[in-house]
């Protein structure tokens, strides 16, 4: 990277605030499937959970806890969430938002259909208030507007054999079929774009143009090896597209820092220089895989030939629900039915 190893000033605040306030914390359940994920929810003590708060640029700002991060815009027409995590934090994330603004909340995007992005849907879009509602209209609905790709909605409403029942006031009340979605709030235009067979079938990474900031939902994290729901319609071909997605979308300031910043599903606050080298990584255990998969190797031959080894201290596990091998199975499995 150069001399890109001298981060700019404001970059070593962001990195060192993300370093010393714990935003390394995430959920062990995001890597579960949603079935698994409400059973850990269940089960977790979520009482010791801090939801912490990272200014990130222009309006908007970055929230984690347990679960996947919240990407938060706020100014003068109120507030707009993606995502909300567990629904046992929904107290504690409102307590977070007050803290930013006392505007009420409009809109909250989901980025998928998993527990951990969209447990607090009801109760706080139901403190919530979605103003103009109708043609020509001054109204408010009474709570504030969900927008998820259509097939979130389809997952949520007929969770059979996917994820525990969804409460019908958790749903998207605005879904989008076509290619993107646009928002325009808070003097700031925002593109919702459906990036399809990524890490669900019904994934939405969420651009504000004018802040610069990207919020990936679970299309990127840092926290390791990518996780596609394979029963959701999840592909690695699939994540690849979306990582390059956001790579177009994104311009650096300086030497690879700084410029567009990328909230990921899990972990810590992304530029382009992190996604990039996330997306080139991802790319490589591919092709490895696909190789192996035309010389008609079996999954047990692909795992002993370890196409991840020199990523592992990275990215890698050898305990808990998503280890790198069940990692490399998906990659396999998903390749092998050309998915």
């Amino acid at each position: 990277m150069g001399s890109g190893s001298q981060k700019p000033e404001a970059r070593e605040a962001r990195r060192a605030s993300l370093s010393h306030s714990g935003f390394w914390l995430l959920a062990s359940g995001f890597l579960l499937v949603a079935t698994l994920q409400f059973a850990y929810s269940q089960q977790q003590n979520f009482d010791n959970v801090e939801i912490k708060v990272l200014p990130v640029q222009g309006n908007v700002y970055m929230l984690v806890g347990a679960g996947g991060n919240i990407t938060l815009q706020a100014s003068e027409q109120g507030v707009l969430l993606v995502d909300t995590q567990f629904a046992q934090l929904s107290d504690k994330v409102l307590a977070a938002i007050r803290k930013i603004s006392n505007r009420p909340i409009r809109y909250i995007i989901n980025t998928h259909y998993h527990a951990d992005h969209t447990g607090g849907n009801e109760k706080i879009a139901d403190v919530g208030k979605t103003l103009n509602v109708g043609p020509g209209a001054n109204l408010q609905r009474p709570t504030a507007t969900i927008i998820a790709h259509i097939n979130v909605l389809n997952r949520m409403s007929a969770p059979a054999g996917q994820q525990a029942p969804t409460p019908s006031g958790a749903w998207p009340t605005d879904t989008y079929l076509t290619a993107q979605k646009e928002l325009y709030f808070n003097d700031e235009a925002i593109e919702i774009i459906h990036v399809p067979a990524a890490h669900t079938d019904g994934d939405s990474i969420v651009f504000f143009r004018k802040s610069d900031v990207v919020s990936a939902g679970d299309v990127f994290v840092t926290t390791g090896y990518p996780y596609f729901d394979v029963q959701a319609g999840g592909t690695i071909n699939g994540v690849i597209d979306a990582l390059n997605r956001i790579i177009h979308i994104a311009i650096p300031k300086h030497e690879q820092e700084g410029g567009t910043y990328i909230i990921p599903g899990h972990g810590r606050l992304c530029d382009e220089h992190d996604i990039v080298e996330y997306r080139d990584m991802v790319t490589i255990i591919r092709d490895r895989v696909q190789a192996m998969v035309k010389k008609g190797m079996t999954l047990e031959q692909v795992k002993a030939a370890r196409p991840t080894k020199e990523y592992d201290r990275r990215y890698g596990s050898t305990t808990g629900p998503r280890t790198t091998d069940t990692f490399v199975e998906a990659v396999y499995n998903t390749l092998k039915t050309k998915k």
